[in-house]
């Protein structure tokens, strides 16, 4: 689901992209929200059941899915933030990515990292990161329905 709130300006100097991925079972059934803004608007959000996947995984997808929508919306600088620690310090580079699986996921990231003007990312308490948190989890929610 995408719902776009505003339009980028492109006279602001940065865009923040808040991402969250969510699997119940690890691996189990999952799903990943990101939400894009700047310091004043929604700009746009989405989420998304994906499969069977690890929660670490599911984080990965929640910022490839949020930085493709970014670029799509033409966004050149931008400020990621998630409560996955791990994968905050293997984007910036601080821990080895070890994992085959992971290993892909994270060449895509820095792929599209190289295609932004400014980018930088850090890791949120969980507590920072409650909205995308609800969407990747309303996404999960709704496997029942």
């Amino acid at each position: 689901m995408t719902d776009t709130y505003g339009s980028f300006d492109e006279r602001r100097s940065f865009a923040g992209l808040h991402f969250d991925g969510a699997s119940r079972g690890n691996p189990g059934p999952a799903s990943i929200g990101w939400l894009i803004s700047t310091s004043d608007t929604i700009v746009d959000e989405g989420s998304e059941r994906i499969g069977r996947t690890t929660n670490n995984c599911a984080e990965y997808e929640a910022l490839i899915a949020g930085l493709e929508r970014a670029l799509d919306l033409g966004i050149t600088k931008i400020r990621a933030r998630g409560d996955s620690e791990l994968i905050v310090r293997q984007v910036q580079g601080e821990y080895n990515v070890n994992d085959s699986k992971m290993q892909k996921r994270h060449k895509q990231v820095m792929d599209l990292v190289s295609e932004f003007e400014q980018f930088d990312i850090s890791h949120v308490p969980r507590e920072e990161n409650v909205e995308t948190d609800g969407l990747a989890n309303d996404a999960l929610d709704n496997l029942a329905q």
